[in-house]
């Protein structure tokens, strides 16, 4: 499982994350639910090292640098639009499973789970939310990752692809996955995941 311990995150004199611990059981999907502003997205960052703070997390009793290849340890998608708008969604997958050590006929495999087959060598520069959301959600399975860590993977899909999105996490949680998953939706959380943890203020 995914054990954090004792988050925490200042602001000058704001605790963005205040002193917060929790744990991510695999076969199930972890709602991380809260408002707008809640510290969800900076807990998540702490979390993977990306923001300095206090605490630690381990990943299956390691931190994550101490994996040779985190990416097939955690999938991740923080933000909606982290790729470059010329480059296909084909050759954006390609440069990660080059660097991830994934084989090549993963990409497609990726792209066809996530809807966006039909698009792969499509310039994403103007895609909408909803399938720049995909496009991440590829990503973040790439590798078959152990654990996923999603932000608000929900934003900007229509109502199908909530439906898909659903489905496809509670799919990968039972396969032995832990899945973190973070929403300001309740309605969306109650279909969605067994356990959740709720954060606000930062506590």
């Amino acid at each position: 499982m995914i054990k954090a311990s004792h988050l925490s995150k200042q602001y000058g004199k704001t605790s963005a994350v205040d002193d917060i611990s929790f744990e991510v059981e695999t076969g199930k999907v972890t709602g991380f639910l809260g408002p707008n502003g809640a510290g969800k997205s900076t807990t998540m960052r702490l979390m993977l090292g990306l923001d300095s703070g206090g605490g630690s997390t381990s990943f299956g009793n390691k931190r994550l640098h101490e994996y040779t290849q985190p990416s097939k340890v955690v999938g991740i998608l923080l933000e909606a639009k982290a790729f470059h708008p010329t480059r296909s969604p084909q050759n954006h997958l390609k440069i990660l499973a080059t660097a991830g050590d994934v084989p090549l006929s993963r990409v497609d495999e990726a792209l066809d789970i996530v809807g966006l087959k039909a698009a792969a060598k499509k310039k994403p520069g103007k895609f909408s939310l909803g399938m720049s959301q995909r496009l991440g959600i590829a990503a973040a399975i790439l590798s078959n990752p152990k654990y996923l860590l999603l932000d608000e993977p929900a934003n900007g899909l229509d109502p199908e692809g909530i439906v898909w999105l659903r489905e496809f996490l509670k799919a990968y949680a039972s396969q032995g996955n832990g899945v973190f998953v973070s929403s300001h939706l309740l309605s969306e959380m109650s279909q969605m995941a067994t356990n959740v943890i709720v954060i606000g203020k930062g506590k």
